[in-house]
């Protein structure tokens, strides 16, 4: 099933012209151990940049290069 947040995700990627995978991560327990507390979350790199919404593709293509 894919969510909002990973359709945006791809689309942010591909407008990017990076080829990377993307972990949709739906344990609990994994979620909490990022310190996430309101979902969706987005983890770039394993760091949490985005928590409780879903970003534009166009922020998250800004998230990703800013990761870089």
């Amino acid at each position: 099933m894919t969510t909002a947040l990973e359709a945006a995700t791809h689309r942010a990627l591909k407008q990017l012209g990076i080829n990377e995978s993307i972990t949709q991560v739906t344990d609990y327990g994994q979620i909490a151990s990022y310190g996430v507390m309101s979902t969706p979350a987005l983890a770039i790199d394993g760091e949490v940049r985005t928590t409780g919404r879903v970003p534009s593709v166009d922020e998250i293509a800004d998230l990703i290069t800013s990761s870089s």
